[in-house]
This record gives structure tokens, sequence and C-alpha cells, in this order.
């Protein structure tokens, strides 16, 4: 009869430690776009670059075009918004943050840029990893 009561409290005590590193986690996230944000409203690209994945197998997806590779996409970034006009001030917005597992995770928002000349925006899918306890994304479907 006791052990009934141990072992829910072990459960329980087990999920709510779960439920706390998932909250850790999704923070996680939301810091590296956060700081993504600031890095893009300053101007500072290679900034903006450090919450992707520093790898030759990082995808990156908009229109018809596939980008593969780190320095390509930051090269794309550069060649697509290269003045503080072009990058204007950049805002996320509808973040859905959902863990896979301890190390993935697959995110969707909003992303708009207020520019003097017009207002691009649209969505994104995000695929994240956890490497060495830092979330990176991988795989990026801009649109």
């Amino acid at each position: 009869m006791k052990r009934i009561p141990i072992a829910l409290s072990l459960l329980l005590i087990a999920t709510a430690s779960m439920m706390a590193q998932s909250n850790k986690d999704r923070d996680a996230i939301r810091k590296v776009m956060d700081d993504q944000t600031a890095a893009w409203n300053r101007g500072d690209l290679e900034d903006f670059m450090k919450g992707y994945w520093k790898s030759d197998k990082l995808k990156f997806v908009s229109g018809d075009k596939v980008t593969y590779g780190w320095q390509q996409t930051l090269d794309n970034y550069k060649r697509t918004y290269g003045t503080p006009e072009k990058m204007g001030t950049l805002t996320f917005s509808d973040l859905e943050i959902e863990l896979l597992s301890k190390d993935a995770a697959f995110v969707t928002g909003s992303w708009h840029l207020k520019r003097e000349k017009d207002d691009p925006k649209g969505k994104f899918t995000l695929l994240w990893r956890k490497f060495k306890g830092r979330w990176l994304i991988v795989a990026d479907h801009s649109s």
C-alpha cells in the first residue's frame, strides 16, 4: 500500500522536472531569437547568424531557392540586406515552440521588417537542434 504513494510522488517529481526543463529549453530558444533580433536591428549580420548552426549542412529555404551552408546563408543575407535601409527593423511574433525531443524543436512564427519604403512580412518554420547545451537553427524555411 505504501508503494503507490511513493511511486506517485516519484512520477510527479519526474513530470515536474521534465516540465521545468521544457520551459528552460523554450526560454533558451526565445533568447536566441531575441539576440538575433537585436543583432539584426543594429545591422550586425554576423552576430545574427550566431543563431544558426555553423555547418555546411545548414539548410535555408526561401521562395523557390534552397541554400546549403552557414557561409552561403550569410553571404545571401549580405547580398539581400547589405545596408541599414534594406535591413530595417526586424520583429518576430506569433512564436510557437514545440519540443520534439530533448535536443530537437520545431518553431513557427511570423517575421516583419519595418523599413522606410515598405513593410515586408512573412512566416517561418525553423528546425532547431541542441548542440552541447546550445540551441541552434539547423533548417529555416522563410516565406
